[in-house]
């Protein structure tokens, strides 16, 4: 087992998420390595195999938060002390069985939207005498203080998240719901509809018919005169579209407490820059088998009080569910955390501390092996956070190693991705030769901003280095580097043709700005929001815990007679809700030692006086950025930026200009890696 004083960069499988040893509901595949489960390598911790399953290496004890990284990896004591919180908060299994008998009527259940709201308005009174005592016993007072806010009493009274801060329904609304896919926590998914009706990738010999059921009539009558060939040819229909991510798993998943579909959304761009909801289709698969294909509904947008409203706002939070998930693993955990790990570890093996490359990424790699291990023990492991608040639960990481199956290193940049979701097209005439068929799309507009000023100080940086091709043919160093990211780190995708060759100035360039994009504004995208957004869970809901109604049941009834405990009662319960709104406080809360892009934490990080000069072009471009982006956002005109919850896109905000060193819950700001 290696020791805490070790220094040792090594590439392992992620076989050390289950534990066996606890029975069958707590082993886990190992993740890596073959091709049923491929998945990028981690850092090697050196731990003993599971003495039940071999090929498993065994775990610490659940709240030990001594897993081993090399030394130069983990956190500094200011970033660990602002991390306790999170670790207590997720333990949270440890003590909350005891604070059930502090809520009143339904045991786990929110009664009405004023129940979740007490959670920022009021919160739950910290039991006394024997409970306190058992809490005090488990979690050391120093770190328990993290969960007691300023009155000293309130226990779990969480920051009013900013989705509600302003309006406490607008998250209702259709134009909130479809501006979330271009400015929420994951605007990463939306896609331009290019054939109709949507079709499905997935092997029709094993799934049978995956197509959409979605017929013209069932949008055509909100399209405001449209006809969906007229609005498909001027660029107006997109699809957010999670059903054959989702489908291959549903029956398994299904079985769990979970009861959700997969499915697709259609939404029409207005002249306004609105998006607005179609149809929704929710699938799921035959009950006499998968090579029946998929049972679906459709349902449409409904301007009534009545029960057909209710279902219409039912369907949207089974949306909401399924885009909640994916998020988590894909665009947030597997996308940022996950990929970048192989790059670190390269990094510190193949590139010495004095190589120019290794000096232009060390900034993008801090913390991250860190809180990647962090995760593993308490996070994404069997019976961990992530299983318990979100709705793949046992099956969420196997999940997410048959989505990195179609990872593509190239499409991680954001001009590629772009192109490849239909959102931009190329342009001649427009800066960069991108046209944006959302022209306010938040997190396109501001994302290429940094893109291309990151790609601009890389080109300076590298072209400073590498002047020409054979600079880079000839560096020994960085072939193996490379050679080892793709045939060691990644190495279950290591055959694919897209990786580059890393034998000219644009493959460098392009590899070093996808990683940076990736490390800082990426992540920043995708992390930042959790809490504005999903820290009010009905708004963002992580599971589903029934089906939709059908007429003449109980829960129709029911929906019919009081439609917010109806839907209160299908999305994440009481105690689910107190674990991931604690978790993602943590998660979207900046360290008080942040360094933000455009920043250096080492004056003399080089001494080649035109590195430190592009650098500081760059630092001075994204100031500039900042400022447009408070401009866009003062803008009336563009609707995406801020909607009907009146929270302004700042998610890419740079931060440059901050050196406050304060932190916190702030919304804004990319910091150069993936640390938190």
């Amino acid at each position: 087992m290696l020791k805490e004083w070790d220094r040792v960069y090594d590439y392992a499988y992620y076989n050390d998420l289950g534990s066996p040893e606890k029975g069958k509901d707590y082993a886990r595949p190992s993740l890596g390595g073959n091709s049923d489960y491929p998945y990028p390598r981690r850092a090697k911790t050196g731990r003993k195999p599971n003495k039940k399953d071999p090929n498993s290496e065994t775990r610490l004890f659940l709240l030990s938060l001594s897993i081993y990284v090399p030394r130069d990896e983990k956190f500094n004591q200011v970033k660990f002390s602002d991390f306790i919180g999170y670790a207590i908060k997720s333990i949270g299994q440890v003590f909350v069985p005891e604070i059930k008998a502090v809520f009143d009527k339904t045991i786990n259940e929110f009664d009405t939207f004023q129940d979740v709201l007490n959670l920022y308005e009021g919160g739950v009174r910290l039991p006394e005498g024997q409970t306190l005592d058992k809490i005090r016993a488990h979690v050391p007072w120093e770190l328990l203080k993290e969960l007691i806010r300023s009155d000293g009493e309130r226990f779990l009274k969480f920051p009013t998240p900013d989705v509600i801060k302003e309006d406490k329904t607008a998250w209702r609304t259709d134009e909130e719901f479809g501006r979330e896919m271009l400015a929420g926590v994951n605007p990463v998914i939306i896609r331009r509809l290019q054939e109709f009706p949507p079709t499905s990738k997935l092997d029709p010999q094993q799934y049978g018919d995956q197509d959409s059921t979605i017929r013209r009539e069932h949008l055509e009558k909100n399209m405001n005169g449209l006809s969906v060939d007229e609005a498909m040819e001027k660029n107006k229909l997109f699809i957010l579209d999670h059903h054959d991510a989702l489908m291959t798993y549903l029956r398994r998943i299904n079985t769990t407490t979970t009861k959700t579909y997969a499915s697709r959304t259609i939404l029409l761009l207005q002249e306004n820059g609105t998006l607005k909801p179609l149809a929704i289709e929710l699938s799921l698969p035959h009950e006499q088998g998968d090579e029946r294909g998929a049972v679906s509904r459709v349902f449409t947008p409904c301007d009534d009080e009545g029960v057909e409203n209710s279902i219409w706002q039912l369907a949207k939070a089974y949306v909401a569910v399924n885009d909640s998930g994916y998020h988590q693993l894909i665009s947030h955990w597997l996308n940022t955390h996950a990929v970048i790990e192989p790059f670190i570890i390269a990094t510190n093996r193949q590139l010495s501390i004095v190589h120019p490359i290794h000096k232009l990424l060390k900034p993008h790699f801090r913390d991250t092996i860190h809180i990647n291990a962090l995760a593993r023990q308490i996070l994404i492991n069997a019976g961990g956070v992530l299983e318990r608040t979100v709705f793949p639960g046992k099956y969420a990481m196997e999940m997410s190693s048959a989505v990195y199956k179609n990872w593509n290193f190239t499409e991680q940049a954001l001009p590629e991705d772009l192109i490849k979701r239909g959102i931009a097209i190329p342009d001649s005439s427009e800066p960069h030769g991108l046209k944006l068929v959302i022209e306010d799309y938040p997190f396109a507009v501001d994302g290429l901003e940094i893109w291309y000023a990151i790609e601009s100080w890389v080109k300076e940086y590298c072209c400073f280095y590498y002047p020409t091709d054979d600079v880079i043919k000839g560096d020994i160093e960085l072939k193996k580097w490379w050679k080892e990211v793709r045939d060691e780190g990644h190495g279950d995708l290591k055959d694919k043709q897209w990786w580059p060759k890393m034998e000219t100035q644009s493959e460098l360039i392009q590899t070093c700005t996808i990683i940076i994009w990736v490390a800082s504004a990426l992540h920043a995208a995708v992390n930042f929001g959790q809490y504005p957004y999903a820290g009010y869970l009905p708004n963002r809901p992580t599971v589903s815990r029934r089906f939709m109604p059908e007429a003449g049941s109980a829960e129709y009834a029911e929906l019919e007679a009081d439609p917010d405990l109806a839907f209160l009662k299908t999305i994440t319960a009481q105690f689910q809700t107190l674990l991931g709104v604690s978790l993602i406080e943590i998660l979207s809360r900046h360290s008080t030692d942040e360094v933000y892009l455009g920043q250096r934490d080492t004056v003399g990080w080089t001494t080649d006086d035109r590195p430190l000069a592009a650098f500081e072009r760059f630092s001075a471009a994204l100031v500039e950025i900042e400022t447009r982006i408070t401009e866009r956002n003062d803008d009336v005109a563009l609707r995406n930026r801020a909607g009907p919850v009146k929270v302004p896109y700042t998610l890419l905000y740079p931060s440059t200009s901050d050196t406050s060193r304060v932190g916190g819950l702030t919304g804004k700001g990319i910091p150069n890696s993936v640390s938190i």
